[in-house]
């Protein structure tokens, strides 16, 4: 058991600039549960590369994640709890095996989150 996810998983611990390119374009799902969140660019990058954002409604987070239930292109969560977590990824779970997520994708990577409207 010990070797089971040998070749499985990896750590870098430091900033990776290129790495964190590769890592926002190929996952599929970004969790962010903070507990404070005064502005949040993350899920912005995350949603220009495709990957839907799991976040908190606080701070910016609240200002730039609509969840998928209200229209939106993300999933949100009000608490930190590990239950309000918990179902924030079964709902993410459940729209990975659904087709609406190319959808949710397709939304997410054409907002304009610049200044210049």
């Amino acid at each position: 058991m010990k070797n089971f996810y040998f070749g499985n998983y990896n750590f870098h611990i430091g900033y990776n600039e290129k790495l964190s390119h590769l890592a926002y374009a190929a996952a599929d799902f970004l969790l962010m549960p903070s507990r404070v969140e005064p502005c949040g660019l993350n899920q912005m990058y995350a949603l220009r590369y495709g990957t839907i954002p799991i976040v908190r409604r606080i701070g910016g987070l609240k200002d730039t994640v609509l969840d998928m239930g209200d229209g939106g292109f993300g999933i949100c969560h009000d608490q930190t709890s590990i239950s309000d977590i918990n179902h924030s990824i079964k709902r993410a779970i459940e729209l990975y095996q659904n087709t609406k997520k190319k959808t949710l994708i397709k939304v997410g990577m054409e907002i304009d989150h610049s200044w210049i409207q």
